[in-house]
């Protein structure tokens, strides 16, 4: 049940965002479209509360349960940052609005880019393990939390392999591309072949 539970909130998170986007641009109604994505948190307290009370009700931690709390996690520390990158894509190509900048490529502007990444997975991963501390708490010794405490194992290691990344990008900044050297030279050769 959590795990069908889990795919309706993933589904619901798009199907919102997909219509208070369409609200805003296409229909023009902002304060509607803030209703909907204000929203979005309601699907993940709904699966919070189920969870909850699917323990409750004397059922065994599982790897559902683990799932659910790295779900909501992640939904937290990465779905404001989804939402705007998605609103200036709908912003451009439905209202005419600049083309959004990606992110950056190269050098220290990319290094800082993934520590702002990596920050925002150890929020959601500390959310996670923060709730599935909770959940071990909850069931207590009477019953196997052992797959609670393999998915904070999980969290752990994301936000350490994420980390080990970003740290990556600083050490060694990816750096640009030269521009060929010599173009001048090899354009003018190639008018000159062209006249021939």
């Amino acid at each position: 049940m959590i795990v069908a539970l889990i795919i309706a909130c993933e589904v619901g998170f798009w199907v919102l965002l997909a219509l208070a986007l369409a609200v805003r641009y296409l229909w023009k109604k902002r304060r509607t479209s803030v209703v909907l994505l204000l929203c979005e948190p309601v699907l993940e307290l709904v699966l919070f509360v189920v969870t909850a009370i699917d323990l409750k009700n004397g059922a065994e931690p599982s790897w559902e349960h683990g799932v659910a709390a790295l779900y909501i996690g992640f939904t937290v520390g990465y779905g404001h940052y989804m939402i705007t990158w998605l609103d200036g894509h709908a912003a451009h190509r439905l209202a005419g609005g600049p083309k959004p900048q990606g992110p950056p490529k190269y050098g220290l502007a990319r290094a800082r880019h993934e520590g702002r990444l990596w920050t925002r997975t150890l929020v959601a991963m500390g959310i996670a393990l923060a709730l599935l501390q909770l959940a071990v708490w909850y069931v207590g010794d009477d019953g196997n939390v052992d797959s609670l405490r393999s998915f904070q194992w999980v969290a752990l290691r994301a936000v350490g392999i994420h980390g080990l990344v970003a740290l990556a990008y600083t050490i060694w900044p990816k750096k640009e591309p030269e521009a060929p050297k010599g173009g001048d030279r090899d354009s003018g050769y190639a008018k000159e072949r062209i006249g021939r």
